[in-house]
């Protein structure tokens, strides 16, 4: 029998996009899944639309915060009321292509690997742009210059892991929960194949201004580095992050 799988979405104003999201899971080749969507006090038709979905499909659940959280503690409030064996993620405003799950759940346990990622495409309103092709392996120390792990396309093992949780921050908390994995295994895994497709003309899009100042603030307040260690990781991932948007 297929493991089951816990998909996290988090929701907050996502009416214009959230149906499209889910109609990605409902298409999974994959069929023994859970999603479970947690809204963050929208304001929007978001929660009708997800209610209806719910409705329809008793896979899907649906939670509600009483005050707003941020994407890190809505996702945390769906990881403590998953069942399955494997944590996977994706946000409101992203998709999946339809035999996602079957190649990466099939790839860790065929590879016993805890926590593993794919490749993705970038898109908008005006199309498809450029496909983000991550590394096949990061480490610890890795990461901590370079987020590769696409938070869309992750997943993890409960069962070898135990359940993880995303740090109670704005911003970068998936890079938080990644690195808190490594410091336990030794790699994270990557599948060469676009398995995703990330939206970047949404209200999460941040200027370069932003991501930076959010990026210091968490290898200063959620890694713990020290002054030296921090002014380190922070050039070599402003140098990597300018590289990697010229490409």
């Amino acid at each position: 029998m297929q493991p089951l799988v816990s998909i996290i979405m988090p929701s907050y104003n996502s009416a214009r996009t959230i149906a499209e999201s889910i109609d990605t899971i409902l298409s999974q080749t994959y069929k023994n899944w859970e999603l479970l969507i947690t809204d963050d006090k929208s304001t929007d038709g978001s929660v009708d639309i997800i209610v209806q979905f719910a409705a329809k499909d008793r896979r899907i659940k649906f939670f509600q915060n009483d005050v707003n959280l941020g994407a890190g503690g809505s996702r945390n409030r769906s990881i403590k009321e998953a069942r399955g064996r494997y944590i996977a993620f994706l946000d409101s405003d992203d998709l999946w292509y339809s035999n996602k799950l079957d190649i990466q759940i099939n790839f860790m346990l065929a590879n016993n690997v805890s926590l593993s990622y794919s490749w993705y495409q970038k898109f908008s309103d005006a199309g498809d742009g450029g496909v983000v092709k991550s590394q096949l392996t990061v480490s610890y120390r890795e990461l901590l210059y370079s987020n590769v792990i696409g938070c869309l396309t992750a997943i993890y093992d409960v069962e070898k892991l135990g359940k993880r949780y995303m740090p109670l921050i704005r911003k970068r908390q998936d890079m938080g929960l990644w690195l808190n994995i490594l410091k336990n295994v030794d790699k994270a895994v990557g599948i060469p194949q676009v398995l995703a497709k990330y939206r970047v003309d949404s209200g999460m899009t941040q200027n370069k201004f932003n991501v930076l100042k959010w990026q210091w603030a968490f290898y200063r307040d959620v890694v713990g580095l020290n002054l030296l260690q921090c002014i380190k990781c922070f050039v070599i991932y402003a140098y990597k992050g300018f590289i990697k948007s010229r490409i």
